[in-house]
This record gives structure tokens, sequence and C-alpha cells, in this order.
């Protein structure tokens, strides 16, 4: 312990002469003749040295402000402050770039939802589309189906055909003329698209052949109007008197009515 004391001492002694030469040198140094001229007064010298302003003796050797805790805080503070400040600016700088990435991201979430939205109307304009072009197939096919069925109207075919038989002089309808009135006329009813063709034929020559042949297709058809209800509308009449039929001799075969059951294709098709 003493020898450090003794070290330390003499240091002090060395520094001390050190800075005591030039004061001795200045104060030795011949004065100026000239008294009248003014000098300026030398500025103050900074504290930069080993002992910062504090005089170069052994008390202040030994309480330096290096082993000052006080010194220490003085000498940190600015590092101190440059890092609040850095602190500070690194947190604006994060909040900035938090604001900027909320913003980018609510930004992205706008054009997210406006482009699901885009699609959303894209597809339903897509179903409306097809709902469309689905509509005008279905009503173009329902359009070619009225003109066929416009076109066919008027189209009819034989399904079934009968023939009545007379005796001479005779208008009246025997029963087995009445079965088979009957058999083609009962599957008739709540039917539609379909007329009834009754042609009647008679022997002899002239107006009273052609009478004749009235009065037994008159008896047909009051039959069918009366016992079955056919429509007068669908009932279509001829009275052809002696006029022979296709590869008939009326002549041979006496009094008859041919009734014959046409129906409509399109009823056929259905």
């Amino acid at each position: 312990m003493k020898s450090h004391s003794v070290l330390v001492l003499g240091l002090a002694l060395a520094i001390s002469a050190t800075l005591a030469l030039p004061v001795v040198a200045q104060t030795n140094a011949p004065q100026s003749t000239s008294s009248s001229t003014a000098l300026e007064p030398l500025p103050a010298p900074t504290s930069t040295n080993f002992w910062d302003g504090d005089d170069p003796n052994l008390v202040n050797l030994v309480t330096h402000p290096f082993a000052n805790k006080k010194y220490v805080q003085r000498m940190t503070r600015p590092i101190k402050d440059r890092l609040n400040e850095l602190d500070e600016l690194t947190a604006s700088n994060t909040a900035a770039i938090k604001d900027v990435d909320a913003r980018a991201q609510h930004g992205l979430q706008l054009a997210s939802e406006k482009t699901n939205l885009a699609d959303q109307h894209a597809t339903d304009a897509t179903n409306r589309a097809q709902l469309a072009q689905t509509a005008a197939n279905d009503a173009s096919t329902r359009v070619a189906n009225t003109e066929k069925m416009i076109g066919g109207l008027d189209q009819y075919k034989a399904s079934s055909q009968t023939e009545i038989r007379f005796r001479p002089g005779q208008t009246e309808l025997s029963k087995a003329a009445k079965d088979a009135l009957d058999q083609m006329a009962s599957p008739l009813k709540d039917q539609h698209s379909y007329v009834i063709e009754v042609r009647g034929y008679s022997p002899g020559s002239g107006q009273g052949a052609i009478t004749a042949s009235e009065k037994i297709s008159e008896s047909v058809v009051r039959y069918l109007v009366l016992t079955h209800n056919i429509p007068v509308y669908r009932i279509y009449t001829l009275s052809l008197g002696n006029v022979p039929a296709a590869s008939d001799d009326t002549t041979k075969h006496g009094a008859r009515v041919e009734v014959s059951l046409l129906r409509n294709d399109l009823t056929a098709q259905r």
C-alpha cells in the first residue's frame, strides 16, 4: 500500500514540475518596451487535457473525474441523447411502416373484394346468358313444333272404315249397322283431331238416286250425333247417288253408306 502511494505521489510531482516550467519561462521573459501597444487578451484555454480544468495536484489526481460517477454520466449523456433520438426515429419509422402496411393490406382487401364481386357479377351474367340461351332454344323448339302443327292441321289419314247396308227403300239402321257404328264411335269420346266422313250410295239414276243416298246418310249422321254425341262439325256428308266407288258397282251392291274415321297425323305422333 505504501509503494502505491509513493508511486502516485512521484507521478504527481513530476506532472507538477512539467506544468510549472512554462509558467517560470513566461515570468523570466523580457518585457516589451512598447507599453503603448495594447495586446488582445489570450483566449482561455479549453480544458481538454487529462485534468479537465482541475489543478494538477495529488488530491485532484486521486479524486479525478474518471473515478466519479457524475463525470461518467456527464460524458455519456450525449451518447444517451443520441441513442434516445435513434430510438424515437426507429419508433417513428416503425409506426410509419406499420401504417403503410396497414393501408396496403386494406387496399389489397378492397381490391380482393372488388375482384370477387366482379367475378360474382361475371358468373351471374354467364348464368343469365345460359338461361337466356336455353329460353331462346325452347322458344325456337316451340315455334318449330307450332309451325309443324299448323302445317299438319289439315293432314288427315284414314284410321278405320265400316260399311252400313240398307235394303231397297229402307232408311232405318239395322242392329248390325248400329253395332258397327258403336264400335267405331265409342272410342272417340273426349278425343280431338278427328273427322268422320259419311258417303252415301244408292242405285238408280239421276236425282232420285242422289236423294235416296242423302236419306240413308242422314240416318247414319243422326245416330252418331244423338247416340255418341259426335259434334256435327266433325262429320262430313257426301250424297253420291249411283256414283260407283273406286272398284265397286253400286248397282250390284244396292244402297249403302261408307263411314270413314280420319285422324290427324299430329295426334298419331303424340
